[in-house]
């Protein structure tokens, strides 16, 4: 695994969990390949169009930061695995887990599947 594959891996996982926490629906658009697909914690399956008009919400959590990240690269495939920390809109701490999977395409890295739990 190069130190640059993994450096890169590494800024982009925290933009996709920055705009998660922004509801930045603009830099999702770019993060995201056009058939990427998310496990929700509710066990609902989005698509990349159902994505943005969740994120399109008003965002009712903050603080949302990673922990424990690990990336595994299988050549032009990605696995983040990491926990979350973050607060309710009332304050109260939670936890969570993700795994996202990304892949090259036309060399660029673009989120392809995500899973959450809370």
């Amino acid at each position: 695994m190069s130190e640059a594959e993994l450096s890169l891996l590494a800024r982009l996982n925290g933009d996709y969990v920055q705009a998660v926490q922004d509801g930045d629906v603009k830099r999702f658009e770019t993060l995201l390949a056009e058939d990427f697909r998310c496990s929700n914690p509710d066990g609902s399956l989005v698509d990349k169009k159902g994505f943005l008009a969740q994120t399109a919400l008003p965002v009712t959590i903050r603080g949302l930061e990673p922990h424990q990240v690990e990336i595994r690269l299988f050549g032009d495939v990605a696995v983040i695995h990491a926990q979350t920390q973050y607060r309710t809109s009332h304050g109260e701490p939670r936890h969570g887990r993700y795994t996202d999977v990304w892949a090259k395409h036309g060399g660029e890295w673009r989120c392809v599947a995500a899973h959450v739990t809370r």
